[in-house]
């Protein structure tokens, strides 16, 4: 192939690969090709074509010979890498060069270096994105969503400072950097900035020579017409005429191709049948099925592939229709691969020249002269969908490459495309690919250029064509022609799904809105605008549902499909109205064709309805007899609304007043109008009022989806729109009592004594009544006060969404996502929340975690509607319940008042005639009358508030008139004269009377405030109305008068409740004192005894607690004959389970405490180790690499051991019970021993049992010196040695070496536990080996104590790194449940030996002290760089113990050994550290002399060296070689104080409490050191330097420092997790880049990063299963196993989520650390906002891991979400 640059097809590489394929040939013989390969010359062949009469004869005759010889030639299930760049090589020489040749006439290398030198670059980057690589669109800039930039395009553009959204491809679509059309701004980036020179009408094509130019013409034509032809044939055995090859063999291939209806497993299973094939091949046929369309899975044949495809055939023929295979000879595969490469090539060739391009586009698209749709390029577009999807690919490439890149022919394509648009769009319907891989997506790349989609749309009516296409495709009709939906399964749903692609193509043509129009698109888009209107037509009143009585509804009838149609066209609508927006012509015609469309959707009705005349209130109206709870009632009404939205831009655009006479404002009917709408809120009102019950839940997802945000613009808020054009043109009177007619409440009303309220007798009837008034009285309230339209109201778009958000953040403080879906979106995905939330709220950033929000600005309050139209009604009580609280906080009064509603526009004007007419008068009058006698319960307190609100509206309404008035005359709302009067139809008092006589009434006292807020708004009036008649109008600020005095008053009565209330408070509270006292008295001896034992345990707590100790006593120690002990102390603890008290004795009940242990890697200094083989691993040097340690951790809750033996049982129990009723995991595995501690619910698997403190140090024994000390140890060992040989061999060689004094080889210690302390401590010793191995329990395993001394040092070694990390004081900062997990751990660990034989403990001992000091009957003992000496002190001061107590002069003690034993291995690690110490040569001259610990460092560095040589470089500055040591000493001396503090109880000094200087003078005294640390080495010089040269002559410690394996250096570096980038799309873009490592060079589709190492993972696919323990496991479960010993933290990058994962079956999901610039994370990338890195968030997944709690926190995640126990977190 040629690649960027041509250079390889440079000759030298060309002879080279010549030779290397001799070279081949020499290997296998069989390939008769080699010798043709090389003799055969492209220059030649080329020139041979040049001179040819027909060309194509010659080059069909050259294909014909080579490419069944070159490509094919086998199986193509096993061809390997070698035989693939076999096959690319022969195509590049045999096949392609000669076309290169012939067609540049020169070297292609030179030629094509060449045209692009001359070739001026395209200002369009073209760019085709892979899948899942990130793409950017600017929120500003961009003329729609689809415009999207690549990368570097983005980063190099204005657009990266804009807002922006990222997202990640789907793969197929190009970077539109360059396209002028799709930016409104900053179209290109510096890399595409168009030259000045650049004309861009000239033709390409005459830059070029013109012999090129026709050679080009000729070798494009044959190559493409080939490709065409070979893609589309349909044959399985023919070829074109001039390709059949010159022989022709039995060679078939069984082709499999691919479908979108069966899964994976179904394939892999049939064709591990079929072709008898392995698992991994099965799945890997697949994956390559999947992933090009179609494999051949049999090579052979006709016969034998014939079989093969009868049993495919036959096995998936079952449950849908089988698999498509094809028996296909093997030259015509090969031609179909060729025709592939030769695609490629030509899209390779263009890039390096526009003349080039131009020729290919202008070849393919010319049409013979006859016939149409006969070019080329229409060729494959029309047999699009009968190719596999590889060929797909690589043609829409091409054309992507060709067609689109060059302006003049995208044209052109355009209109074949869209003249074919019909006929693709009917394949597609057939064609079960996705959408991507068919032609069809190609609209995307056409419909959104603004221009293109209008030129389409004048000529070829593109608008039409697709609406028709649609309505075409949905065939399911009722009798009126209405659609009617089957049952929504699964065939159905992709079906609809395909259909819906048309109206994404739709939204493309519509999506930006023309800015002038030409005759010639009016007409156009009006006949599309009919068009549409049919369509809308078929949906008006589609679904119609009726009221189920008796019993209930049998089928839930079909309603997704209707709903998932709207919301799909939901945006169409908007887009078409804003057309018609633009235009006034096109906007009057779109009304006439509304109204006719309506008028004739009317006239369907049918007409039986007989005519009734209402009576209310003295008016009278005619309607007609229609209940909604017996008839049809439909909910979709879309020709209605969308007559609502035209008449609202009548008014925004004033056409209404400015050409009244050329609208048919006549024909209007408004009761029709508001008809349907009317019916359709009724509906909703009567199944709020549980009226509809019977009717099953697919009405009440409709009334769900009527409100929802996704719908409701064009549904809920066009009604109530429509019964305000209703309202607006009606008498108000009549239009309420037709309201009320509709609601079925008109009877109430109506009667002569209705103020009565008459008397229901079924309860149920009255409760459905005062809801329906209730609704009724909200939508009047909707209907009058809804102003927030541009064109009902005086305000702006800006308005709308601001109102929004207020009420919004009324309910509570809300993060930026929960807004964004609370507002409707526009077509452009936009909300225009961006513009208004700051003017609104103020935002609050998060912490670590949750994420931040926004608040609603104080001042915006006083906006606040309580009867916001949008508010679900728990909405509405939330937020009620919030501003009322919040008032009272301000100490306000909680009357919600009305807020200021904007004015009306002219058209909408007589709308406010409702709020004073009589039949609402009436109503109002009625509900307050109830309200003042309320008996039987004939009505409800909402609606009393919602009448008051009305009042309120009314007088607000009266008082703004009044203000801008400017005389009485031209006031026409006077609402305060008409409540003044009585009401007509009985003797009871007017509203207004009505008020005040419920001002004081007891039963109202919530609405007291409220009703005093009106009675100031009548007095205010009454006052402006005065003083206006008497001439002058003066504002109302001096209106407050009446106001204050109600104010004063009301705050008056507050204070005098409150007092009330606080006596009787204070009265209740000495009640309940005087009977506790009564009670202490009456039980005396009872609360005597719990006060001792309260007493006893808080001084047991001083005893324990560090800081109650006397200042001045010595100086604490931890270890040594001088230790301060701690075990006088008696340790009361309390069981969890059953509440008992006990003292923990070693010969007491066995009292537990829960734990976890887990295999390690966070200290790890090597990933790259293997994990050591569990049955001949032998750990008792650990490695300093701590490469995989065993932690151990616990909840800190005690039980004891028989109680937890008890609940343990219970838990297998249930276990069992569960798994033989359902299959399925919990969250703890209970066959691996694992249970949730009782009280925490903590995941644990394991107990270690509570031992007592060490006793206290005898004082009476001896302390011998270091030499006596090892001189007496040594003969100690020596009598071990001589007994075991004798015990093994029976007899010893050699004198019986002689026997210290009272050490008794054959003397057996007691068992100091008891038998229940005893079994607990073999329980915890097998969870320990078992985890720490992976082996099956083995009590006699030598191995056992080992483990356990393991886990003891690990865990305090990784607790001391997290102190030191997180700058903590060594003591007194862990929390208590780590510090009773290390106490008991380590007391566990020196009492473990008991449980082992004794001989085993002997021989580590024997083992461990011969790595410090050389025994000559111990063997191969590791060197001084391989062990990690912290672990070495552990191991040998409780391995010691077992030796001690064979020792029974009683003149020794242990501490002096421990003392010795911890100089000795602090000697070996000074060693440690200065041999691997780096030091730079720093010059700091140090002015003062070298002090002394300076010198000993040096004296001590030089030793080595003398021992060896060259090996160590030369050091001379003292002071940074001590630097070295005390830096890297102190990690290992903080974690022996630990451990010596735990081990021996001794509490630590008051400076290591602290952190702070200090430390080191502490630690060392604590540890009995000397603080020079050096002076160990020098008292005991004579000792010490003989040990030091044998450690130093181990053949290990060269062989290490010359570089034979890892050099631990020390301090060892705290691990961190990855560094992540800061920008979240630099990830994706690595992980877009990312290929699948086992399926060559595929895309991964969840590229997964570890976040412990760094590796890149390809996740959740079959290709990287590996198998582990006889599982087949994904990708990131197999790597745990190497990189975290089964724990693994991962980012997966596509989905931006983290996953936690530990061993096969447990996992979680934790929230990432990027955050978008609101606080809020992204997972799933769906909101796209840019991410960035939260520091603190990664620093809390980091600390997590070291702290070991990631199996806690999936254990609780799982716990608390059950569906995350169901994923098979092994296929990850």
């Amino acid at each position: 192939m040629i690649s960027g640059s041509g250079s390889s097809c440079c000759s030298s590489h060309r002879a080279e690969r010549v030779k290397m394929a001799a070279a081949q040939s020499d290997r296998d013989p069989p390939s008769a090709l080699c010798a043709e390969f090389l003799n055969f010359s492209a220059k030649d062949t080329a020139s041979r074509w040049l001179v040819a009469a027909n060309l194509q004869q010659e080059v069909y005759a050259h294909l014909a010979v080579y490419v069944p010889r070159i490509l094919c030639l086998g199986p193509s299930g096993s061809i390997s890498s070698r035989e693939e760049q076999r096959e690319e090589l022969a195509c590049q020489l045999l096949l392609l060069a000669p076309l290169e040749w012939l067609l540049l006439g020169e070297e292609p290398a030179t030629g094509l270096a060449l045209l692009q030198e001359k070739n001026q670059p395209s200002p369009l980057c073209g760019h085709v994105f892979k899948v899942g690589e990130p793409t950017y669109s600017c929120r500003e800039c961009a003329a729609d969503p689809t415009c999207v930039l690549c990368m570097q395009c983005f980063l190099g553009s204005v657009h990266k400072d804009h807002r922006y959204r990222m997202t990640t491809s789907g793969g197929g679509g190009f970077c539109d950097c360059g396209d002028a059309e799709a930016w409104k701004k900053g179209p290109y980036c510096q890399k595409h900035t168009p030259t000045e020179t650049r004309d861009t009408e000239e033709d390409p094509v005459a830059q070029l020579p013109p012999d090129l130019v026709a050679r080009g013409y000729s070798i494009f034509s044959i190559i493409l017409k080939y490709a065409v032809d070979m893609l589309t044939w349909e044959q399985d055995d023919q070829l074109p005429a001039g390709l059949e090859p010159p022989e022709k063999g039995d060679t078939y291939y069984c082709m499999l191709f691919n479908d979108e209806v069966h899964t994976y497993e179904q394939v892999i299973y049939t064709l591990q049948k079929a072709v008898n094939c392995s698992q991994k091949e099965a799945v890997s046929f697949a994956t390559t099925v999947d992933r090009d369309g179609r494999k051949s899975v049999r090579y052979g044949d006709f016969q034998f592939c014939e079989q093969a495809k009868s049993v495919i055939v036959r096995n998936t023929s079952r449950q849908s229709k089988p698999l498509r295979v094809e028996v296909m000879h093997s030259s015509v595969v090969a031609h179909q691969c060729f025709a592939l490469k030769a695609l490629s090539w030509l899209g390779q060739v263009i890039q390096y020249s526009d003349g080039l391009r131009r020729i290919l586009c202008q070849v393919g698209l010319q049409a013979a002269a006859e016939a149409e749709n006969s070019s080329l390029v229409d060729q494959l577009m029309l047999n699009d969908s009968k190719m596999w999807k590889g060929a797909r690919n690589i043609y829409h490439q091409l054309l992507m490459n060709s067609l689109l890149m060059d302006l003049k022919y995208k044209k052109i394509f355009a209109i074949q495309f869209a003249k074919n648009y019909r006929r693709l769009q009917t394949d597609f319907m057939e064609d079960d690919h996705e959408r991507v891989v068919s032609v069809t997506s190609l609209s995307v790349q056409l419909f959104t250029v603004p221009t293109m989609a209008r030129m389409l749309m004048v000529e070829e009516n593109l608008m039409k064509t697709i609406i028709k296409t649609f309505v075409d495709h949905l065939r399911h009709r009722d009798l009126q022609g209405r659609f009617q939906f089957d049952r929504y399964t699964a065939q159905q749903a992709f079906k609809f799904g395909r259909v819906q692609s048309l109206i994404g193509d739709l939204k493309y043509v519509l999506i930006s809105r023309p800015s002038e129009w030409s005759d010639q698109l009016r007409i156009k888009f009006l006949e599309g605008f009919e068009a549409f209107l049919e369509l809308l037509k078929c949906m008006q009143g589609m679904d119609p549902v009726v009221r189920q009585v008796g019993q209930h509804i049998e089928m839930e009838p079909e309603w997704e499909a209707a709903f998932t149609l709207q919301m799909k066209l939901t945006h169409i609508i908007s887009m078409i109205q804003e057309w018609c927006s633009t235009d006034e012509r096109v906007l009057i015609e779109a009304y006439r064709k509304c109204l006719s469309a309506l008028s004739h959707c009317h006239s369907s009705l049918p007409d039986g309805e007989q005519p009734i005349s209402l009576s209310l209130a003295g008016h009278c109206v005619e309607t007609f007899r229609y209940q909604v709870s017996q008839d049809k009632v439909s909910i979709h009404l879309p020709v209605c609304r969308l007559l609502a939205g035209l008449h609202v831009l009548l008014s925004r655009t004033e056409v209404a007043s400015r050409f009244p006479e050329q609208l048919p404002l006549g024909e209007l009917s408004p009761p029709l109008l508001i008809e349907l709408p009317l019916r359709c809120l009724v509906l909703c009102a009567q199944v709020h009022a549980g009226m509809w019950r019977r009717n099953g839940f697919s009405l009440i997802n409709q009334i769900y989806y009527y409100h929802n945000v996704k719908c409701r613009v064009e549904m809920f808020d066009k009604d109530v729109i429509m019964l305000q054009v209703g309202a607006s043109m009606m008498d108000p009177n009549h239009f309420l009592m037709i309201v009320l007619s509709r609601f079925e409440l008109f009877h109430i009303f109506s009667s002569a004594d209705c103020r009565k309220r008459y008397r229901e007798a079924n309860k149920d009837v009255v409760q459905q009544n005062n809801t329906l008034i209730e609704e009724m009285l909200h939508l009047i309230i909707m209907v009058v006060g809804e102003r927030y339209v541009s064109g009902v109201g005086q305000v702006e778009a800006f308005d709308e969404v601001r109102r929004e958000i207020l009420h919004q953040l009324s309910i509570r403080p809300m993060a930026h996502s929960e807004l964004v879906k609370a507002l409707p979106e526009n077509g452009n995905k936009e909300t225009g929340l961006e513009r208004v939330i700051d003017s609104v709220a103020s935002f609050k950033k998060p912490g670590v975690t949750g994420r931040g929000l926004y608040e609603l600005r104080p001042e915006w309050n006083k906006h606040f509607n309580l009867y916001f139209h949008h508010y679900s009604r728990a909405d509405q009580s939330k937020a009620e319940e919030a501003q009322r609280k919040l008032r009272r906080q301000n100490g306000e009064d909680t009357a919600l008042p009305p807020p200021l509603p904007p004015p009306l526009c002219p058209l909408f004007g007589s709308l406010v005639n409702l709020l004073q007419c009589d039949v609402l008068l009436a109503v109002e009058g009625a509900v307050l009358q109830w309200a003042v006698e309320p008996s039987g319960g004939g009505w409800t307190e909402s609606m009393l508030q919602r009448v008051l609100h009305l009042v309120g509206v009314a007088l607000l309404e009266e008082h703004q008139q009044l203000e801008n008035s400017s005389g009485d005359d031209d006031v026409t709302f006077n609402y305060t004269c008409k409540i003044t009067r009585p009401g007509e139809a009985s003797t009871s008092g007017s509203v207004l009377a009505l008020l005040e006589s419920l001002q004081n009434a007891p039963h109202l006292e919530v609405h007291k405030d409220m009703i005093t807020w009106i009675l100031k708004m009548v007095t205010n009036i009454k006052t402006m109305r005065e003083r206006t008649s008497s001439a002058s109008t003066v504002t109302i600020s001096q209106g407050q008068g009446p106001e204050e005095t109600v104010r004063d008053k009301d705050k008056a009565e507050r204070k005098r409740k409150a007092e009330m209330a606080r006596l009787r408070r204070e009265k209740i509270m000495a009640q309940m004192s005087e009977m506790q006292k009564h009670f202490i008295n009456e039980n005396k001896e009872l609360f005597q005894q719990s006060l001792e034992e309260l007493e006893a345990s808080t001084s047991a707590a001083a005893e324990h607690s560090p800081l109650s100790l006397d200042p001045s006593c010595v100086s604490q120690v931890c270890v040594g004959p001088r230790r301060v002990g701690g075990a006088e102390r008696r340790q009361l603890v309390t069981c969890i389970l059953c509440q008992e008290e006990q003292e923990v004795r070693g010969h007491g009940r066995a009292m537990v405490l829960a734990a976890f242990v887990q295999r390690s890697t966070v200290l790890s200094k090597n990933r790259r180790r293997n994990l050591p083989d569990p049955e001949h691993h032998d750990p008792l040097f650990m490695h300093p690499d701590l490469s995989l340690g065993i932690h151990t951790a616990s909840c800190g809750h005690i039980m004891h051991a028989t109680c937890w033996q008890r609940y343990f049982e219970a838990v297998q129990l249930k276990e069992q019970r569960r798994q033989q009723r359902l299959r399925g995991h919990t969250s703890y595995d209970v066959e691996n021993g694992e249970f949730l501690c009782p009280l925490c619910e903590c995941l644990s698997n394991t107990v270690i049992p509570l031992l007592p403190h060490t006793h206290s140090p005898d004082r009476s024994v001896d302390h011998p010196s270091l030499e006596a000390w090892l001189k007496t140890t040594n003969q100690q060992i020596a009598v071990l040695h001589f007994a075991h040989k004798k015990q093994s061999d029976g007899v010893a060689e050699g004198a019986e070496p002689a026997v210290p004094e009272g050490f008794r080889v054959d003397f057996t210690p007691q068992n100091p536990f008891s038998s229940s302390v005893s079994e607990m401590i073999t329980t915890f010793s097998m969870s320990t080996y078992k985890v720490g191995l992976k082996v099956n329990p083995n009590e006699q395993d030598h191995r056992v104590p080992v483990l356990i001394w393991s886990t003891c040092a690990y865990t305090i070694q990784s607790i001391e790194r997290l102190l030191m990390d997180e700058e903590k004081p060594l003591f007194g900062s862990l929390p208590c449940r780590q510090d009773d997990c290390l106490s008991s751990l380590t007391r566990f660990s020196s009492s473990c030996w008991t449980a082992a034989p004794v001989t085993t403990t002997h021989t580590h001992f024997i083992r461990l002290l011969a790595a410090l000091v050389p025994d000559s009957q111990v063997e191969n003992t590791p060197c001084i760089l391989d062990i990690d000496v912290f672990h070495l002190l552990v191991y040998t001061v409780l391995s010691y113990n077992s030796i001690h107590s064979l020792d029974q002069s009683g003149r020794s003690g242990v501490d002096s050994a421990h003392l010795h034993l911890l100089h000795l291995v602090t000697v070996a690690h000074l060693v440690q550290v200065l041999l691997t110490s780096t030091t730079e040569e720093v010059c700091m001259d140090q002015d003062s002399l070298a002090t002394e610990e300076e010198e000993l460092t040096c004296q001590l560095y030089n030793t080595l060296r003398k021992h060896l040589g060259s090996v160590l470089p030369e050091v001379t500055s003292g002071w940074q070689l001590f630097h070295c040591v005390k830096v890297g000493v102190l990690p290992f001396l903080r974690a022996a104080a630990l451990f010596f503090h735990y081990l021996n109880s001794t509490a630590p000094p008051a400076d290591l409490l602290v952190a702070g200087p200090g430390q080191w003078e502490a630690l060392c005294s604590y540890l009995s050191l000397p603080s020079n640390l050096l002076q160990l080495y020098q008292s005991q010089h004579t000792l010490l330097g003989p040990l030091i040269h044998r450690w130093c002559c181990h053949p290990g410690v060269r062989q290490n420092l010359q570089g034979g394996g890892v050099i631990v250096r020390f301090p060892r570096e705290s691990n961190r997790l990855i560094e992540l980038p800061e920008d979240y799309s630099v990830l994706i873009n690595q992980a877009s880049s990312f290929t699948c490592p086992r399926s060559g060079g595929d895309k991964s589709r969840a590229p997964t990063l570890c976040l412990v190492c760094g590796s890149m993972l390809c996740s959740q696919s079959y290709c990287c299963q590996t198998e582990v323990d006889g599982e087949d496991v994904g990708a990131c479960t197999a790597h745990t196993f190497t990189c975290g010993a089964g724990l693994g933290l991962f980012l997966r990058v596509r989905e931006s989520q983290v996953l936690f994962v530990a061993g096969k079956t447990k996992g979680c999901f934790y929230p990432p650390p990027y955050l978008d610039d609101y606080g809020e994370t992204d997972q799933g990338l769906k909101r796209g906002n840019p991410l960035h890195l939260c520091a603190e968030r990664y620093r809390k997944i980091e600390r997590l891991w070291r702290q070991h709690g990631i199996a806690e926190v999936i254990g609780h995640a799982q716990e608390a979400n059950q569906t995350l126990v169901a994923i098979d977190w092994q296929h990850l």
